[in-house]
């Protein structure tokens, strides 16, 4: 399928890795230039050179963009950009007796008010151009509270509350806000996880893995790639009348009708 946005300008944060890369490269591989960030600039400059491959302009940033100084160093970068994907490193587990404000402040900035401060900065240009596209990677935590991911959860159901009303302001001039919801992806952070719990229960990482598979009903874990595509057809030319969703990609673990 024909996307329909080859030649526009996409940001996409925490894109050197995980879903965030595979984001990229299926706005990559639509004919999207990009620009991109995360926080280590060997795997960010990796991901730039396998992103130019695909024949498009990637603009590299590197450094905190949940810091103002890194913030600013995306936006500048960035310019008039037409489609935005946020994403950023979860919190750690742990339990709600042990965090502290800190804890709570730190994911908050990181998991909502940074998507927020993007948002903001960029919707309005797009909103002046008549077209704009913007996808919030978050978690199914916000459908179904995990408990150990309790500074996830409450920072991304923040942001989840901000898209809902913002995203139905903004859809008159051309522009989309929605979320998608990643399950267990192959990535980084699912392996983090894996060992976390293999360590707490004094199992091996793959004991962990196979009892977690065994929740999720398609019996694997998702991939980078097949997240990527979702988000791509959410920025696409197809995807005008989708407004203010909060879309699961998570194997049917999340067991509910609605």
């Amino acid at each position: 399928m024909d996307l329909g946005i080859k030649g526009k300008r996409a940001l996409v944060t925490a894109a050197s890795k995980g879903l965030g890369r595979g984001c990229a490269e299926a706005l990559a591989a639509a004919g999207v230039d990009l620009v991109i960030n995360a926080r280590g600039v060997e795997a960010l400059e990796a991901t730039a050179a396998d992103l130019r491959k695909q024949g498009v302009s990637v603009t590299t940033v590197a450094g905190d963009v949940t810091s103002e100084a890194g913030l600013q160093a995306v936006l500048a970068a960035a310019g008039a950009v037409d489609i935005l994907v946020t994403n950023a490193g979860g919190p750690p587990p742990g339990s709600w007796e042990t965090w502290t404000r800190t804890d709570y402040i730190k994911a908050i900035e990181a998991n909502m008010l940074t998507p927020i401060a993007l948002m903001t900065a960029l919707m309005p240009g797009m909103m002046e151009r008549g077209w704009g596209r913007v996808v919030n990677i978050t978690s199914q935590s916000v459908k179904a509270p995990i408990a150990a991911l309790g500074l996830s959860n409450a920072a991304r159901a923040g942001l989840t509350g901000f898209v809902a009303g913002t995203a139905r302001q903004v859809a008159p001039k051309g522009v989309t806000i929605n979320n998608l919801l990643p399950g267990i992806h192959d990535t980084d952070r699912a392996t983090a996880l894996d060992g976390g719990v293999a360590k707490a229960r004094g199992i091996t990482t793959d004991q962990a893995r196979t009892e977690r598979l065994a929740t999720i009903p398609a019996r694997r874990y998702g991939t980078a790639a097949e997240f990527g595509a979702a988000c791509a057809f959410l920025c696409s030319q197809h995807a005008g009348f989708i407004v203010g969703q909060n879309i699961l990609l998570d194997g049917g673990a999340m067991n509910s009708t609605l």
